[in-house]
């Protein structure tokens, strides 16, 4: 499946119906326990501030998406979904691997919180061979050297 990224951001989302109706379909989709609020209120509120999604993107819709915030070092991820229809087909990892050519190609790592993170997504990362910092705070999304 030739899944390519696709960043939106609050130009992209103001400017695409297709968008909207697929990230909402995607976070409408996350299990319940996945998101504290509304869909809505979520993605407004993530664009709103800034931030952005990164997502997976086959034959024009969104199949997969995770909120990304930066700072100066880093991008961090967090709510990784996949469509219901097409999850364990490898969107998320594909996702996560054209992500972290993203961040790097603009010099930055890739980081998700420890704290935050639900056991499906701790399990993905365990065995895409990401690693816990030494910390233990936060996972980085870069494969071991």
């Amino acid at each position: 499946m030739p899944v390519t990224l696709h960043l939106v951001d609050n130009s992209v989302w103001r400017s695409d119906r297709q968008v909207q109706l697929d990230l909402q379909r995607i976070y409408t989709d996350a299990p319940a326990e996945r998101l504290s609020v509304p869909v809505d209120t979520f993605i407004r509120e993530h664009l709103d501030a800034g931030h952005f999604f990164a997502c997976a993107r086959f034959n024009d819709r969104l199949l997969g998406a995770v909120a990304v915030m930066t700072d100066e070092q880093a991008w961090w991820l967090s709510e990784l979904c996949v469509r219901k229809a097409t999850r364990r087909r490898g969107v998320g990892s594909r996702l996560l691997a054209l992500i972290s050519d993203a961040a790097r190609s603009e010099g930055r790592e890739l980081r998700a919180s420890a704290s935050r993170l639900p056991v499906a997504d701790q399990l993905l990362l365990n065995r895409l061979g990401y690693r816990l910092h030494a910390t233990g705070d936060y996972y980085e999304l870069a494969p071991p050297l």
